[in-house]
């Protein structure tokens, strides 16, 4: 496995980790570009702008684009986040070629119609409102809104039914014409092909889209992202069988050498079966089938939050048992077998999440998208098994000494309740 990195004169970054022992190459193209840097009056644009571009381009239609992968048995696909963006395509080594052709067409020569857009925008209307009727998914926007308030790290990805129904082909495809540039743009290509004829054969397809010199590609400024919501509940009514839950806190941004501390920490308080709050809120009474730690990491600042999907009527009892166990962490720590449990737990989801070429290529664009370097993987799993009670002492005593957010999704008309949840 080859690790290899050029920069085009243009600014454009592409990244490769060759892997000759397998039939198939993923080929991702990363803006640097989210939900974050959209104005209210787009916002949910870099998602929409996701749609749009798999709708045509000047040669090829939308069934052209989808067509060319499918008849080669690939996949292809898209995902927009609060900071990037990445197109991708997965195919046998052989059909490289398709990949990179049509990704690279939909990147620089998309069209964006006004009947491709208003089509769209109906589609877009639609994941809304599935995200609205799945209580488990609509509990983290609702959150992100709760502590960080009508900001642009705390506004949906999706955007909102106001902001998709209002927005022009004008105003959509004036920030595609912003923000997909050369230098805001990574190429990852993880499998069986060699460096250098990755560089030659993008070279060859963006052909004039390469031709300005650009400033050095820039990682996203560390602006602080400011927790507004710090003590605040966040209810939304939904007359369902079922309470989400939310408790959460403002962690470590995603630039913290103790990022890894914070991953054993998370796997340790939810990270598997054996975890906290797995064995105190399920195991032990019963009382959820879902209950999980996670972590959300940004350029200034990040989430760390507990969930849990329960019977409305225990919903006090469960967020009483989150605040128990992080306040026994904080007093107490984990315990030896605990800690090296969680460790483990990391490296190895860490080195099974390689197992594929399409994991690779995520890992190697969004690292160089985010952070400007690869660190190995034999660096990331010693910064791992570095971790140890102090570590992990010191940031729970940082993170949940905070005053905590909640947000819950179910059939509540007042949230007094539960403000013993979030009391500092």
């Amino acid at each position: 496995m080859t690790l290899s990195r050029t920069t085009l004169p243009s600014g454009l970054r592409i990244v490769t980790e060759e892997v000759s022992t397998v039939r198939s190459v993923a080929f991702g193209i990363w803006a640097n570009v989210g939900s974050r840097d959209e104005s209210p009056s787009v916002a949910g644009a870099s998602h929409f702008l996701e749609h749009l571009l798999f709708k045509g381009t000047n040669t090829r239609s939308a069934l052209d684009i989808s067509a060319a992968v499918d008849a080669v048995g690939g996949e292809m696909n898209a995902f927009t986040g609060k900071e990037y963006t990445c197109f991708y395509a997965r195919v046998i080594d052989s059909d490289f070629s398709i990949a990179t052709e049509v990704i690279c067409d939909m990147i620089r020569d998309s069209v964006i119609r006004s009947e491709d857009v208003d089509s769209e925008r109906t589609v877009v209307l639609e994941e809304i409102a599935m995200r609205d009727d799945d209580p488990s998914d609509l509990v983290h926007d609702l959150f992100a809104e709760t502590l960080y308030g009508d900001s642009p790290i705390g506004r949906p990805i999706l955007g909102t039914v106001d902001s998709i129904t209002n927005m022009s082909r004008k105003s959509v495809h004036s920030y595609y014409k912003k923000k997909y540039l050369p230098e805001n743009l990574v190429i990852a290509v993880a499998g069986n092909v060699q460096h250098e004829r990755v560089v030659e054969r993008v070279t060859a397809l963006l052909g004039d889209f390469l031709d300005s010199t650009a400033k050095p590609a820039a990682l996203r400024p560390i602006a602080k992202v400011r927790a507004r919501g710090m003590g605040e509940i966040g209810l939304i009514f939904r007359k369902s069988e079922q309470a989400n839950i939310l408790l959460g806190f403002p962690s470590l941004d995603r630039n913290d050498e103790r990022r890894f501390a914070l991953s054993v920490l998370t796997s340790a308080l939810g990270g598997g079966m054996s975890s906290r709050l797995f064995q105190e809120v399920r195991e032990k009474r019963g009382l959820a089938y879902s209950v999980y730690a996670s972590i959300q990491q940004f350029a200034g600042g990040g989430i760390l939050s507990l969930y849990a999907g329960c019977n409305p009527e225990k919903a006090n009892e469960v967020t009483t048992i989150f605040r128990d166990v992080l306040g026994d962490v904080i007093a107490s720590g984990l315990s030896n077998e605990e800690l090296e449990r969680a460790k483990g737990q990391v490296a190895g989801s860490l080195v099974l999440g390689q197992e594929d070429t399409g994991s690779r290529m995520v890992r190697i664009g969004k690292s160089e998208l985010v952070y400007g370097e690869i660190k190995s993987m034999d660096e990331i799993l010693s910064a791992v098994r570095a971790v140890d009670h102090k570590a992990i002492s010191q940031l729970a005593a940082e993170i949940f000494t905070a005053q905590p957010t909640l947000a819950i999704v179910g059939p509540y008309k007042k949230s007094a309740q539960f403000a013993a949840a979030v009391a500092k």
